[in-house]
C-alpha cells in the first residue's frame, strides 16, 4: 500500500491539474492588469526611488495572502506562494523603475511627473514598459494564488527595481537582490521574465535561445596630453587628436577583428569632453562610451585590445591614456534546455504562428544576472497595434504600447509557470 498511495496522489493531482480552465481567470483579470499599467504609468518613479510603487504591489500582494518581502535591494517586493504540494521552485521577475523622459503622449494618464536627475530638471515616464510588466505579474500572481491548491511547488514574485541602472554611488538592481539572497530560501530552480516591445505586433511572443541580449561595459578613456597655443601645435601634445586615433582604431577591432558571423559586436563613443577655447590646445580629454558583445570570449578579446590601444596609440603620439571598464550587465542568456522545455507553453497561449524566433540584439538586460546562477529563459511580449508597420522607439518621449498586448503576457507567464512546476 505504501507504494500505490503515493502513485496514486500523483494521478489524482495530475487530472486535477489538467482540469484547471483559466480563461474566465484571463478575461476577470484584464481590466485589473490595464487599471494597475495606467497608474503605474501616471506615478513613474525613477531606480532605487520606487516607494509608492513598491507599496502598491506590497498590498496587492498582501491582499492574495502571500508571504511578502519588501524593503529588497532598497525598493524591491518578493512574494511567496507555496503550493500544496512539494516541487521546484519557479521565479518570476518584473521591473519596477521608470526613466528620466519627458512624456509627450496624450494619453489620459500620461506621466506629469517632474524630477532633479543628476542636476537636470527632466519630466519621469515609463518609456521602456516597465508599468506593463509590473501590472502583468501582479495579475498573474493573482490568478495563480487562486490555484495554489492545485500546485506542485513554489513560486517567488521578483518585483526588481533599478533596472535602468542606480545612481551613480549607488548600488541597486538585480545584482543587489541577488546579493541579498533573492535566488535563495527557497533556492531557486529556474527564473522567467519578459520584455514588452513596442515594434512588436501585440499577439506576437518572441524568442532566442542562448545569447539573446548583449553584456554591456562602459567605459572611460583619459587622454593626457600638453597643452600649448593652437597657433603652435609643436610645442604641445594634442589630446584631441589622439583621442580620434584612438577612436579610429577601435573601428578595426569590430570591423577586423571580431568575427561577425558568429555574434554581434559594437563599440559605440557616446561623450567626448575637452578644451575650454577654440584657440587652445588642451591638457587632457576624456571619453565616455559603451561595449556591447553577446559572446564570452569576444568580449575578452575586444576589452583586452581596446586597452592596448588606448594605451599604445597615446603613447604613439607623445601622450598618455588609460581606459576603465564598468560591467553593466551579462549576456542575457536563455538557457537552451529551458527554452526548448518551455517552447510549448508560449505556443499553447499564442499559437505556433505566433511565437517566433528572432536574432540575438546588443541592447542590455540586468536580468543577465540572475541567468548566471539560475537557467533562465527571458523573452520578448508584443505591444504593437495590429497593422502598424512604425512604432516609437523604447527610451523616447513617444513610447507607446497597446493594452490590448497585456493579457498575453500574463498568460504567457501563468502558462509557463503551471507547466514547469508540473514536468
Amino acid at each position: 500500500m505504501r507504494q500505490i498511495l503515493p502513485f496514486f496522489l500523483l494521478v489524482s493531482f495530475m487530472y486535477s491539474y489538467s482540469q484547471i480552465n483559466l480563461e474566465k481567470q484571463f478575461q476577470d483579470i484584464e481590466p485589473k492588469v490595464i487599471e494597475w499599467r495606467r497608474h503605474f504609468h501616471e506615478n513613474p518613479e525613477l531606480s532605487n526611488r520606487e516607494f509608492k510603487t513598491s507599496e502598491k504591489i506590497a498590498l496587492h500582494l498582501k491582499s492574495l495572502g502571500l508571504e511578502v518581502q519588501t524593503g529588497v535591494a532598497h525598493t524591491g517586493v518578493v512574494g511567496l506562494l507555496k503550493g500544496k504540494f512539494p516541487g521546484k521552485v519557479i521565479a518570476l521577475r518584473a521591473d519596477i523603475d521608470a526613466l528620466p523622459v519627458t512624456e509627450r503622449n496624450d494619453l489620459p494618464f500620461k506621466s506629469t511627473v517632474t524630477t532633479t536627475f543628476l542636476g537636470t530638471e527632466t519630466g519621469v515616464m515609463h518609456a521602456c514598459g516597465h508599468d506593463a510588466h509590473t501590472a502583468i505579474l501582479m495579475g498573474v500572481a493573482e490568478i495563480l494564488t487562486k490555484y495554489k491548491d492545485k500546485i506542485s511547488g513554489t513560486v517567488k514574485f521578483i518585483f526588481q527595481p533599478a533596472e535602468e541602472t542606480p545612481p551613480p554611488g549607488e548600488e541597486g538592481g538585480s545584482r543587489l537582490m541577488i546579493k541579498e539572497g533573492v535566488l535563495e530560501n527557497p533556492k531557486v530552480n529556474a527564473i522567467f521574465g519578459l520584455h514588452i516591445r513596442s515594434g512588436v505586433p501585440v499577439d506576437e511572443l518572441h524568442y532566442k535561445p542562448g545569447g539573446a541580449m548583449a553584456a554591456v561595459e562602459r567605459f572611460v578613456i583619459k587622454v593626457k596630453g600638453k597643452q600649448t597655443h593652437g597657433s603652435e601645435p609643436w610645442n604641445g601634445i594634442d589630446p584631441i587628436l589622439i583621442s580620434a586615433k584612438i577612436i579610429d582604431g577601435f573601428q578595426t577591432i569590430i570591423s577586423r577583428e571580431s568575427e561577425l558571423i558568429n555574434e554581434a559586436a559594437v563599440i559605440s563613443i557616446g561623450k567626448i569632453t575637452s578644451g575650454v577655447r577654440f584657440n587652445i590646445i588642451p591638457e587632457s580629454a576624456e571619453l565616455i562610451g559603451t561595449v556591447r558583445t553577446l559572446d564570452p570570449d569576444m568580449k575578452e578579446h575586444i576589452l583586452r585590445r581596446m586597452t592596448e590601444m588606448t594605451e599604445t596609440i597615446a603613447t604613439a603620439y607623445g601622450g598618455s591614456a588609460t581606459i576603465s571598464f564598468t560591467n553593466e550587465t551579462a549576456i542575457t542568456y536563455n538557457d537552451e534546455q529551458l527554452v526548448s522545455q518551455m517552447l510549448p507553453s508560449l505556443i499553447k497561449v499564442a499559437g505556433a504562428t505566433h511565437v517566433k524566433q528572432i536574432k540575438a540584439e546588443t541592447v542590455g538586460e540586468d536580468f543577465s544576472y540572475f541567468q548566471e546562477l539560475v537557467p533562465g529563459f527571458y523573452f520578448y511580449l508584443g505591444g504593437m497595434t495590429k497593422g502598424n508597420t512604425v512604432a516609437f522607439p523604447h527610451h523616447t518621449p513617444d513610447f507607446y504600447i497597446d493594452e490590448s498586448g497585456l493579457l498575453l503576457g500574463v498568460k504567457a507567464l501563468t502558462q509557463i509557470t503551471f507547466d514547469y512546476l508540473k514536468q
